[in-house]
């Protein structure tokens, strides 16, 4: 319960912040074009909190938190008073009103630029993409990738971490190819690899996208001492202490960290013969995990420890933290990536390379808040950054009740150089509200299948 009302508060702070920056964009730009704004709203519905500022605008906190507005002066809204028309919407030029509508995700990108400025300021620990194992026969194998190698860029987007890597490779989902810059083992000379992905099979919402292209990252030794006991936990009740080191499981000797996870899994309420080194001798002990419903319904044992991990080598290790200037770059550059990202991603979702059930809504959304709020101010801002930008790109799409639909009607009284009917415009709001409509219930339906 306290992890659901977690995730619904870092929600709704995400979406507060992230309403108020879209409309303020509006806000702002109306304003320095001469246009009266009327009321300033964060939410629908009824008003909690309202004031009516010195412009004469009236600032209002709304109950429902799921939108906003900006209501501006119009007169094919309401009768305005001839004293005011030069401060009606539908007065003012084409280029001005095309500005006050597209200030809205102009001000999301302006915002992610932000968050990953104020980001790298802090600076974010990562390490360098070095890769470990290479899948023997897979795409990566075939292309020439090998263990050691770091991947350097991904069809020209550098990858100094994981995260960028991992962003880079979703990308090329439908694609033919993907051209990787490698450096070899010792880190000097740099080639080029391509990856056939003709025949590569990916489902974001089940797969990881390196696995599925048969790279595995490279991470420190996993140890066989035990380093974490989970109070009550299968473990502790059939006597294992910290630093004791796994020797063997009914007889086999284990030599991998990985054999005590497969063990465990594989005998939930089933007794295992232990052999571990302690303090120089070996004892014997008999653990019976406990058991709990896997991902597939299935039951899987579980026993409650984690074993001792070596540090990361210094070398791999790096601190993404610049100066004022320099962040300013790096977060453009950030932000541009993402929105590239997302651009293709929806009109893969639109020629079917990318199936509808991998679209999230809000529920996602909230874990997603809940989660890197978790982590620290650094993860929460870079969540806050890439959903900027897909809000601002979403509201870019060309659906009449979205920012784009406003634009697109923009464009074609520039061409045609009177506005469009408002018959017209009035079956597109409709046509419009339908699909928007369809693909929240797309998304809603998807979020509660991964509950």
């Amino acid at each position: 319960m306290i992890g659901i009302l977690w995730n619904l508060g870092a929600f709704l702070l995400a979406l507060g912040i992230l309403i108020a920056v879209h409309e303020y964009g509006h806000f702002w730009v109306a304003r320095r074009c001469g246009v009266f704004v009327e009321r300033f709203s964060i939410g629908f519905g009824k008003s909690l909190w309202r004031k009516v500022g010195k412009d004469g605008t009236e600032y209002t906190l709304a109950m429902i938190p799921l939108g906003g507005y900006v209501k501006m002066l119009d007169e094919r809204v309401e009768e305005v008073p001839a004293d005011k028309r030069h401060m009606a919407f539908n007065n003012k030029k084409l280029w001005q009103r095309s500005a006050i509508v597209a200030a809205g995700p102009l001000a999301n990108f302006v915002f992610a630029i932000f968050a990953y400025w104020v980001v790298y300021l802090i600076g974010v620990p990562a390490v360098r993409p070095v890769i470990g194992e290479v899948a023997p026969q897979s795409i990566a194998a075939q292309a020439g990738i090998e263990s050691g190698m770091e991947l350097k860029s991904i069809s020209g987007i550098k990858t100094a971490d994981w995260e960028s890597v991992n962003l880079a490779m979703i990308s090329h989902i439908g694609d033919k190819e993907m051209v990787l810059t490698v450096a070899d083992a010792e880190g000097g000379y740099e080639s080029q690899r391509t990856l056939d992905l003709s025949a590569w099979s990916f489902d974001p919402e089940s797969d990881r996208v390196l696995t599925t292209l048969g790279i595995t990252p490279y991470s420190p030794e996993i140890t066989l001492t035990i380093s974490q006991l989970v109070d009550g936990g299968a473990a502790i009740d059939a006597g294992l202490r910290l630093n004791d080191e796994i020797v063997s499981i009914n007889g086999e000797t284990v030599t991998q960290w990985q054999q005590v996870v497969e063990a465990v899994r594989s005998h939930p309420e089933q007794p295992l013969a232990l052999e571990v080194m302690r303090e120089g001798e070996l004892t014997a002990l008999a653990l019976t995990p406990g058991a709990k419903e896997g991902p597939g319904g299935e039951m899987i044992g579980y026993a409650g420890f984690a074993p001792k991990v070596e540090p990361w080598p210094e070398s791999y290790r790096i601190n993404l933290q610049f100066g004022p200037i320099e962040a300013i770059g790096k977060a453009t550059e950030k932000t541009w990536q993402l929105v590239t990202l997302t651009f293709d991603m929806v009109t893969k979702l639109v020629t079917g390379d990318v199936a509808m059930k991998n679209l999230s809504g809000p529920i996602s959304i909230a874990k997603g808040a809940g989660m890197t709020a978790d982590y620290g101010i650094v993860y929460f801002l870079g969540f806050l950054a890439l959903i900027s930008v897909n809000l601002g790109i979403v509201n870019l799409l060309p659906l009449p009740v979205l920012d784009g639909g406003h634009l697109m009607f923009f464009a074609i009284e520039a061409v045609t150089r009177r506005p469009v009917s408002e018959r017209v415009q009035d079956i597109g709001y409709r046509v419009g509200s339908a699909i928007l409509v369809a693909l929240m219930a797309v998304a809603l339906f998807n979020d509660f299948t991964r509950l």
